[in-house]
């Protein structure tokens, strides 16, 4: 008989089922995710940090684990929660069962559960604090198990989400560069600061021809210059957004030396903060690979992936004056909205060259919808160079 594993939510609700992956106990606060492809790279999106992510899709594990998905450097999410896990996976590139991979790396996770009861839950109350118990976890120090009452003050203790600060938990401790393929012009250089990032974006940059460091979270904006960038790009990464200080400092540096900026995800939000804009936080929030996105400059709708909880409070109609200092970064509009709730999900300066979006346009394992957005991102930059007032990096320093 397979060990047992209980899932208990702060609002006590509780579920049992089989241990997946490494036994022990996991805290965070829980979300569900909607994709029906891709749980290797949901699984290393440093996004997920301190959250255990609950898989709509109902068998998990089919084609195991291999070597070239991977977003990072390890799994980042608390912990993992399926309702039927494979019993052994199927793929011409697997290496490994992810059962095997979530053991390697201490990841607890819990299968046989009803995980459409948990996400039907979790959308009528919204994302809380949520805890994942077996093996010796689940017993006192006398080796009896410990009540559900007891269970569920151990997941009422962990702290929430909102106010949380973890980009530093997950940035790289180092700066590292990202160079074009073999035969494609260098057209830029983009310094990348890492706030949580995914492989995939320094890569798709490099394959137009930029030239990507990346950076460390704390970098200021004086270390930032000091590269020479054409560009400058801030990352998706976990955490409240309200929480951010430093960040909001070096990007009002970058707005007022006029040098393109382009971010995505807690990019987006961080943009907003900087113009004087609040963020709130989502009742269940977005995770996915099919959220439909109007881009309201073209007024096509694109299918996005997105895994973000909190999002940005500015006007959807009109151009309007940004709050922050009197209006000194200009004007700014939302470019793109959330077809499923009127979630802000992009903005641009029209003043100053920046742009953000909300949701992952670097998604892998898809959909590729919003892969023009790092063109958009290049055409800036050329742009920049010869535009009035274009930054004068030089000088700068």
């Amino acid at each position: 008989m397979a060990a047992r594993a209980w899932l208990v939510l702060e609002d006590g609700r509780h579920f049992e089922g089989e241990v997946f992956g490494a036994e022990g106990v996991a805290t965070g606060e829980i979300v569900f995710n909607t994709a029906m492809t891709g749980y290797q790279e949901t699984l290393t999106d440093p996004s997920y940090h301190r959250q255990i992510v609950v898989m709509t899709a109902p068998h998990i594990g089919n084609t195991g684990v291999n070597f070239e998905d991977p977003e990072s450097k390890q799994i980042w999410v608390a912990g993992f929660v399926v309702r039927q896990a494979a019993l052994r996976p199927s793929n011409w590139r697997s290496r490994k069962s992810l059962d095997q991979e979530l053991r390697d790396q201490g990841i607890v996770g819990i299968s046989e559960v009803d995980t459409r009861a948990i996400t039907l839950h979790l959308r009528e109350r919204g994302a809380m604090r949520a805890g994942i118990f077996s093996g010796a976890a689940r017993l006192d120090g006398f080796g009896r198990p410990l009540s559900l009452e007891q269970l569920t003050q151990t997941v009422r203790a962990t702290e929430p989400m909102s106010g949380q600060d973890l980009a530093g938990d997950v940035t790289t401790q180092g700066v590292y560069w990202v160079e074009p393929p073999a035969g494609v012009r260098v057209r830029a250089t983009v310094v990348a600061v890492d706030l949580g990032i995914k492989a995939m974006t320094p890569t798709l940059l490099a394959q137009r021809g930029a030239r990507v460091a990346v950076v460390p979270r704390w970098f200021t904006f004086r270390e930032i210059a000091e590269l020479r960038p054409d560009g400058v790009f801030f990352s998706n990464g976990p955490g409240d957004p309200a929480a951010a200080t430093a960040e909001l400092d070096v990007l009002r540096a970058v707005l007022d030396a006029r040098i393109p900026f382009f971010g995505i995800c807690y990019g987006n939000q961080l943009l907003a903060r900087a113009l004087g804009f609040e963020t709130y936080k989502l009742v269940f929030g977005h995770r996915g690979v099919n959220h439909p996105v109007v881009d309201k400059l073209t007024g096509k709708v694109e299918i996005t992936a997105h895994n973000h909880g909190f999002a940005a409070s500015v006007p959807l109609e009109g151009a309007v004056v940004a709050p922050f200092d009197g209006g000194r970064f200009g004007r700014v509009e939302v470019t793109h909205v959330d077809l499923n709730d009127d979630v802000v999900e992009g903005l641009r300066l029209l003043d100053r060259p920046a742009f953000s979006v909300q949701y992952h346009p670097e998604a892998a394992a898809g959909p590729h919808d919003a892969a023009y957005l790092f063109d958009r991102f290049m055409d800036l930059m050329s742009q920049a160079r010869t535009a009035p007032g274009a930054p004068r990096i030089a000088e700068i320093l």
